[in-house]
């Protein structure tokens, strides 16, 4: 009797772990791995556990900004660069182009959005949320560039940033802003002390190093791996233009400072032309971004914005820069047809071209044309009556974006190099009197231009 006891109780315990087994199992798999996305089936495809986990999460954020209305669009550099390869399939395949799971599964610690700021104002509720599904959220905030002025430095802080974990993967939602010049603007990503700097591995962001501007997306909503996104209507397009949209703010602290020891000029004359160049760097930008001739602001127009964020009213003229491999013949009749004659042209496509226009009044707009050397790079100068020729050399130099007068333009990005080339380590003090052919701490003799080649290299009109 005692061995059939004893036997009947081995077996009631040998049954009874193998049920609590069984038990955790089930628990495991069909609670706490939808709740911390640790493993994963029935996702597109047969995938290994770390990929189908980088799709759930991405499926897990999606249904939690549905929940709340925010319209998000996928901005993820390597998950958009599978897509273009894909785009025609994707674009005339409303189930998608594979049944595999093959974009959002792509090995990766990121994947990145984009949120407009205008559209969403309740984040409360969704970190709320998004903290019931397993996912940990960080905020990362900093100061409104767009309150930024002369008369006032804003304090304002802005969401810039935000950043939700689960499992093994994580979330970037980037925020843009729309700003005056009609473009979008994100900001930097600077951990605060009291951060968690090991949250996730910060460097390895695509967005955030530095700011960056980008013109307003058409986008195309597409089912991509089984979920439903917007993404942008080109991806090349958007990628090239992501790979140039570092972004420099105008100095208003240091311009402050500047009008300190040098007050401005709010003379009736001053202020009228500046309104004159305003009108007419918007008309130059119109006509140039029509052609695809990618151009930025220099010589004097560039100071202006670096040193007082302002176009200098002694300067009489708006100065731009053109690398000539983006010359095209078009230039000249679209500035024609734009109501915008030719003062003149020097030079040629080859050497130290250059053009006027003549706008509004006095007010002209210089075009220089910047040639490539192996260590430098430099633009040329021509005196009309003699036929000498001059060259302006510059340390090689990448662009940038900025706000100028309400409208986005490019700046060389070593812009401090690039002023001080071209006005010398005193460029903080104003100079009235200016000699193109002397004054420039950069300027070079560079010969005379042959006596039987004059018809062609200098045209006054």
């Amino acid at each position: 009797m005692q061995k059939i006891n004893k036997n009947v109780v081995l077996a009631l315990l040998s049954l009874t772990s193998l049920v609590f087994l069984l038990f955790q199992l089930y628990y495991y798999r069909f609670y706490l791995s939808q709740k911390n996305g640790a493993v994963f089936s029935k996702v597109r495809g047969s995938q290994s556990g770390e990929d189908s986990t980088r799709w759930h999460v991405v499926r897990k954020f999606l249904g939690l900004i549905s929940s709340h209305n925010i319209p998000v669009y996928l901005i993820d550099p390597l998950i958009l660069g599978l897509i273009d390869k894909d785009i025609e399939q994707i674009r005339s395949s409303p189930d998608g182009p594979s049944p595999e799971c093959k974009y959002f599964c792509a090995p990766r610690d990121f994947t990145t959005f984009a949120l407009l700021d205008k559209t969403w104002k309740h984040e409360v509720g969704l970190f709320r949320t998004a903290e019931k599904m397993g996912f940990q959220w960080l905020k990362v905030i900093n100061k409104d560039p767009r309150l930024d002025g002369m008369d006032d430095l804003s304090g304002i802080e802005i969401p810039l940033h935000y950043i939700f974990k689960l499992a093994s993967h994580a979330i970037h939602l980037v925020v843009f802003y729309e700003r005056s010049g009609n473009y979008l603007w994100h900001g930097p990503l600077r951990l605060k002390q009291h951060m968690d700097r090991k949250f996730v591995p910060f460097r390895k962001l695509h967005f955030g190093r530095y700011p960056g501007a980008y013109e307003k997306p058409e986008l195309l909503l597409v089912s991509i791996d089984d979920l439903k996104v917007q993404i942008p209507k080109n991806p090349s397009s958007f990628l090239e233009e992501m790979s140039h949209s570092r972004f420099l703010e105008c100095r208003y602290r240091e311009a402050r400072a500047f009008f300190q020891l040098y007050p401005d000029d709010a003379s009736l004359d001053a202020v009228e032309f500046r309104k004159k160049a305003k009108s007419l760097l918007h008309l130059a930008a119109l006509t140039l971004n029509s052609l695809g001739v990618k151009f930025w602001l220099s010589s004097g127009t560039c100071l202006g914005w670096y040193r007082q964020c302002n176009v200098i009213p002694h300067s009489k003229d708006v100065d731009l820069g053109v690398f000539i491999r983006d010359y095209k013949a078009d230039i000249i009749p679209a500035f024609q047809k734009a109501g915008l004659p030719l003062k003149h042209k020097f030079g040629k496509v080859e050497d130290s071209l250059e053009l006027s226009f003549q706008g509004e009044d006095d007010v002209k707009l210089d075009i220089f044309f910047f040639y490539e050397e192996d260590d430098h790079i430099w633009n040329g100068g021509t005196q009309a009556k003699s036929g000498k020729k001059f060259k302006y050399l510059f340390p090689k130099f990448t662009l940038c974006w900025t706000e100028f007068v309400e409208l986005k333009v490019h700046v060389p990005c070593e812009t401090r190099q690039y002023v001080e080339a071209n006005y010398g380590p005193d460029w903080k003090v104003p100079v009235k009197m200016w000699d193109w052919k002397s004054s420039p701490s950069n300027v070079q003799y560079n010969g005379v231009w042959p006596v039987d080649e004059w018809d062609d290299v200098i045209q006054i009109y």
